[in-house]
C-alpha cells in the first residue's frame, strides 16, 4: 500500500514537472516573438526618422519616438531652454529667434578666474599677475555707462557718438590670447544715461511719456528692460566683440533701477496686468542674447547680478534679477555680486549677525552663497562664479570697513572654494590688484 502511494506521487511530479517545462515552452517562444517585433518596429522608427529631412527638407526636433513620422513644432525648440515663458509674455514681446537644433553651437564651459581691468590701461599688469598665479582671465570693457572704449562699428553707438578709442580691441585679444589668458567682454547695458538721452521712447517713462530719473542711480534716466530695441543694441555689440574673437560676452546692469525717482515720480510699464514681470523682460533679453551670440557663435554669455538678489526676494522683485529663473536661462554663467561692503550693517545670515560684515569677508561671502546653494545646484542651473571684492570700502565711514589686501581678497577664494565654487572674478576699480596666488591657500600671507 506504501508502495503504491509512493509511486502515485512520483508519477504526480513527473507530471506537474511536464507542465512546467511546456509552459515555460510557450513563455519563451512569445518572449522571442515580441523582441522580434520590437526590434524590427524601433529599427523601422530609426530608418525613417533618418530619412524624413532629406525627404521634407524641414529639420526635425529630436523628441522620443511615438510614431513613425517625424515631430515638427514651430518655431524651433532648443534643448538650452529651461524656462516656461508665460503667455503674457509671448504676446507681449516678439517670439525667440528660431535656429535649428544641429546649428546650435554649445561652448565647453571654462572655469575663469579673472581680474577685471575696465578700459585696458592695466592691461600689462594684469598679464603679469595672470602669469604669475592661478589667475587666467581678463574682464574689459566694451561698453561702460557713457559709451563704447574701442573703435566699435555698430550704428547705434555712432549715431549717439560716444565711441572713443582707448584700447584696440584686436591687439588686446592677440595679446591675452598669446600669453593663454581669455578675454571677457563686459558691457553696460540698461544703465545707460547717453543713450536714454538720446533715445527718450527707449528710456523709462512716467505714465504721461517723460523720461523718469532715479536718485539711487545718480539721479540718471535707465534705458527700458522692456524694449527690444535695446536688446538689439546691446546684443549687436556682443555680436561684434564675438566676430573679433572675445572668449566671452558678459552683461552687466541687466537690471531695473534701485531705489526711488526723482520728484517721487512713479515708472510706468502699462496697465496693471497688461505687460509681464520685470524679471520675465531680464529674463527674456538674457535668453534672446544667448540665442543669438552663445548659440549662434559658440561665445559664452554670463550676466553679473547683485548679491543681495540671492538672499532677499524683495530686492530681486524691484531690480528683476530672479536668480532661481535667471539661472535657468541658458546663459553659461553668471556672476553674483556678493562684495561683503555692499551688505547693510547688522546683516543677519545663517544666524549669524554681521555687524560690520565688511570686516568679516570670509563669513560673509560663504554665507550669503551657502544660504541658496539648493538654488544654483539644481540640474539645468548656470555656473556660479561670483564677483569678490578687491577695493576698500572707505565710502561706508569710518569704523565701518578694513583694508582690503592679499589675505582679505584670497580669504573670500576661500570661502567659495569652501562651497566647491572653483571660479570667480576679481573687482576693483581702480584696477590695482595686489601679487599673490590667488588660490584660497590663508596658510601663506602674501603682501
Amino acid at each position: 500500500m506504501l508502495n503504491d502511494q509512493t509511486n502515485n506521487k512520483n508519477n504526480n511530479d513527473v507530471l506537474e514537472l511536464a507542465k512546467l517545462k511546456r509552459l515555460l515552452t510557450v513563455l519563451l517562444s512569445i518572449s522571442a516573438i515580441l523582441a522580434v517585433v520590437l526590434i524590427t518596429l524601433g529599427i523601422t522608427k530609426l530608418v525613417n526618422f533618418a530619412r524624413t529631412p532629406e525627404e521634407s527638407g524641414s529639420t526635425p526636433i529630436f523628441a522620443t519616438l511615438v510614431s513613425n513620422t517625424a515631430t515638427y513644432t514651430e518655431p524651433v525648440e532648443y534643448h538650452t531652454e529651461q524656462l516656461v515663458q508665460s503667455d503674457l509674455a509671448e504676446s507681449y514681446w516678439r517670439p525667440l529667434p528660431e535656429l535649428p537644433e544641429d546649428q546650435v553651437i554649445v561652448p565647453e564651459h571654462v572655469e575663469v578666474k579673472a581680474l577685471y581691468i575696465g578700459s585696458g590701461s592695466a592691461l600689462d599688469k594684469a598679464i603679469e599677475l595672470c602669469n604669475n598665479s592661478e589667475l587666467n582671465a581678463i574682464v574689459i570693457d566694451l561698453k561702460n555707462e557713457y559709451g563704447l572704449p574701442y573703435m566699435s562699428k555698430v550704428p547705434t553707438a555712432k549715431e549717439i557718438g560716444y565711441v572713443w578709442d582707448a584700447y584696440d580691441l584686436d591687439a588686446v585679444i592677440e595679446k591675452c590670447h598669446n600669453n593663454n589668458i581669455r578675454v571677457i567682454g563686459r558691457i553696460v547695458s540698461f544703465n545707460d544715461q547717453v543713450a536714454a538721452q538720446h533715445f527718450p521712447e527707449r528710456a523709462i517713462q512716467d505714465a504721461n511719456g517723460n523720461v523718469v530719473q532715479f536718485s539711487n542711480e545718480g539721479n540718471k534716466p535707465f534705458l527700458s528692460p522692456y524694449c527690444t530695441e535695446n536688446w538689439d543694441y546691446l546684443i549687436a555689440i556682443g555680436i561684434e566683440a564675438a566676430e573679433h574673437g572675445v572668449d566671452e560676452i558678459q552683461f552687466d546692469y541687466v537690471r531695473f533701477p534701485a531705489g526711488a525717482t526723482k520728484n517721487k515720480v512713479k515708472p510706468y510699464f502699462g496697465e496693471e496686468g497688461q505687460f509681464p514681470s520685470k524679471s520675465e523682460a531680464v529674463n527674456r533679453f538674457l535668453q534672446e542674447a544667448r540665442i543669438r551670440i552663445q548659440d549662434t557663435y559658440g561665445v559664452p554669455v554670463s550676466a553679473d547680478i547683485f548679491g543681495i538678489v540671492l538672499t532677499s526676494e524683495s530686492d530681486a522683485a524691484i531690480i528683476g534679477q530672479d536668480f532661481a529663473t535667471l539661472g535657468m536661462t541658458g546663459i553659461d554663467s553668471c556672476c553674483p555680486m556678493v562684495y561683503p561692503s555692499h551688505y547693510a550693517l547688522g546683516t543677519m545670515l545663517g544666524g549669524h549677525v554681521f555687524k560690520y560684515p565688511d570686516k568679516e569677508p570670509y563669513l560673509m561671502v560663504y554665507s550669503v552663497l551657502h544660504d541658496c546653494q539648493t538654488i544654483y545646484k539644481q540640474p539645468g542651473f548656470t555656473a556660479v562664479r561670483p564677483y569678490l571684492q578687491a577695493f576698500t570700502a572707505s565710502y561706508i565711514g569710518k569704523g565701518n570697513y578694513i583694508e582690503y589686501g592679499y589675505r582679505e581678497i584670497n580669504s573670500q577664494i576661500k570661502a567659495i572654494q569652501d562651497l566647491g565654487i572653483t571660479e570667480f572674478i576679481l573687482w576693483d576699480p581702480s584696477c590695482k590688484y595686489p601679487q599673490g596666488e590667488y588660490d584660497g591657500d590663508m596658510s601663506v600671507e602674501t603682501d
